[in-house]
């Protein structure tokens, strides 16, 4: 089975994003995919997966082939539909009246939301045989949590429940992008292992080089939308490595924050229906401390997080300070939120795509996701600033859909930081950068956080992205504190 690119440039808009791609491959090779961020490398993907179409040249393929695409925020949302923005709601993944469960959805057979009466609901005949869904399953390691609820899934089980579903489909040919983003290290392990297993499907993967599975020996580099390279991975040519560190001296500072403690949990416990999320947790953050978070794919990190940033209504069962006020004392949520600049992959998955990047940015000032107030001269002019700093501007009156995964992770890091908060709550914040952005965000971070004195916790599941000025670590294990300093 073949597919052949001839002299194909493909625009987005206006903007030319692949330009004169020559390109052809034969079942059976798998394809690594590299190349900086924004340099084309998910576009590419979608011109194989038939999501775009040339602008120029030709693109030829076997016509029985099979492509099949990963969605690259690998959530269930796309499948699922509307009902999985309730659903993935950290604090109500074990409602087990509403969630779906994994084999409903490998068999297509999801209820619509708020359904009362299953009965009354006509389902289409299941898609699969039980014993083919159990058989790919047991593949990909998630033949155990057939009974659970979808949003109850660590990254990791989410990944290969992701994967199951398509392989069900029996494409010839899959499409994946940074899979192993935002994975702990026995995830990545294990997910790399089931891809060195697949004999029937090849394989377009878009990864760092550290994460390549055995048999990707074949390689396509972009650089600035055009094949660099293409060929054996040994025969690869350096990547360059060009950090940016912006320049902060000079900004506008708000008013220092007027608190001692930012965070003060004593003997926290969080339960989703009968399962238990975080036992009798204690943990101290004062003010100017630096902290990271780790732990593996479902110890419980997020569920810490929503506690924090006031979104988990669990945090009122539970005795615990914010900014030297007790939780549930007359605050409200905006109290709470004015002196946090937040990021998480929630956010970035949720936030509206079709919102130009100086609204997005400018939405931080309110803490919402979306700019539903005008915005002051002052405002306005500090966004300018920010973008301009981060070498930005270009892409001011962008969408966010036009921005590649890494640049959309830089704005919504300026979203955070554009109202100067004293804490700053990080989570996975470098999930979706190349390796080279990432040490500019690190680097970035640790100078900002070092020159402006704010407060910061840093949730990862890699050692190598944590800022040099964090020098205090909680360690998480299964809902339990299992190393705090």
């Amino acid at each position: 089975m073949r597919i052949c690119l001839e002299n194909v440039s493909v625009k987005k808009n206006e903007d030319l994003i692949l330009k004169n791609l020559n390109f052809a491959s034969e079942y059976p090779e798998n394809w690594a995919i590299m190349g900086p961020s924004g340099s084309g490398k998910s576009t590419f993907l979608d011109l194989l997966a038939g999501k775009i179409f040339p602008s120029q040249g030709k693109f030829l393929k076997d016509k029985e082939l099979k492509i099949i695409s990963v969605s690259r925020d690998y959530s269930f949302h796309r499948i699922v539909g509307n009902a999985y923005q309730y659903y993935q709601q950290r604090y109500n993944v074990y409602d087990a009246e509403v969630g779906p469960t994994l084999y409903q959805v490998l068999q297509d057979q999801v209820l619509p939301l708020y359904t009362i009466d299953a009965s009354s609901v006509e389902l289409p005949p299941l898609t699969y045989s039980e014993e083919e869904v159990y058989k790919t399953a047991k593949t990909f390691r998630v033949d155990h949590l057939l009974d659970r609820r979808i949003t109850s899934l660590s990254n990791g089980e989410t990944r290969r429940s992701l994967l199951t579903y398509w392989m069900l489909k029996k494409p010839d040919i899959l499409l994946l992008d940074n899979p192993f983003s935002g994975l702990d290290i026995q995830s990545r392990a294990a997910l790399r292992q089931i891809l060195e297993s697949l004999e029937n499907t090849r394989i377009f993967l878009v990864a760092e080089p550290k994460d390549l599975p055995k048999g990707f020996n074949k390689v396509i580099l972009f650089n600035k939308g055009e094949i660099q390279y293409q060929g054996d991975l040994e025969q690869m040519p350096q990547l360059q490595e060009v950090t940016y560190i912006p320049d902060f001296s000079g900004l506008h500072h708000a008013e220092e924050a007027n608190f001692s403690t930012a965070l003060r949990l004593i003997n926290t416990n969080v339960f989703y229906g009968e399962k238990q999320a975080l036992f009798d947790l204690n943990w101290e953050v004062k003010k100017g401390e630096c902290w990271a978070v780790l732990g593996p794919n479902g110890s419980g990190k997020s569920t810490l997080m929503s506690l924090l940033t006031g979104d988990n209504p669990q945090a009122y069962k539970n005795e615990m300070y914010l900014f030297d006020r007790r939780r549930g004392t007359g605050e409200s949520i905006w109290d709470i939120k004015k002196n946090i600049g937040f990021v998480s992959p929630e956010l970035h998955l949720f936030f509206h795509k079709l919102t130009p990047v100086w609204k997005v940015i400018g939405s931080g000032f309110f803490d919402a996701m979306g700019l539903f107030r005008k915005l002051t001269v002052e405002q306005e002019g500090l966004i300018d600033e920010y973008l301009y700093r981060f070498q930005l501007s270009s892409l001011k009156f962008r969408r966010l859909d036009q921005l590649s995964s890494g640049q959309q992770r830089f704005v919504l890091l300026i979203r955070a930081l554009i109202k100067n908060p004293p804490l700053l709550v990080l989570d996975e914040p470098c999930q979706g950068l190349d390796h080279n952005q990432m040490v500019s965000f690190r680097e970035t971070l640790d100078h900002l956080v070092r020159a402006q004195k704010k407060t910061l916790i840093y949730i990862t599941h890699y050692k190598e992205e944590i800022p040099s000025c964090v020098n205090h670590f909680l360690h998480l294990e299964e809902g339990r504190v299992v190393q705090s300093s």
